[in-house]
């Protein structure tokens, strides 16, 4: 799997996903609202984990930069 998601793009998905989290734990977003948006932040700091999204194959996007997609071959 090559990596397609750059260090600026895991960084934003992280702050995103931490800043969800940080609503939904001090009651902030609740029910189902809360939920769908705390699955969207599990899944951005899984992508972000692993540097590769899927939606960015399908649309044939790439924010990683050569060198560092060519180290992970």
């Amino acid at each position: 799997m090559k990596k397609n998601m750059g260090n600026a793009d895991r960084i934003i998905r992280i702050i995103i996903a931490a800043t969800i989290a940080l609503l939904y734990f001090n009651n902030i977003i609740t029910g189902t609202l809360g939920i769908i948006l705390m699955v969207f932040a599990a899944v951005f700091v899984l992508t972000s984990l692993i540097s590769f999204c899927p939606l960015y194959t399908l649309f044939g996007w790439n924010s990683c930069s050569t060198k560092s997609r060519d180290l992970v071959k």
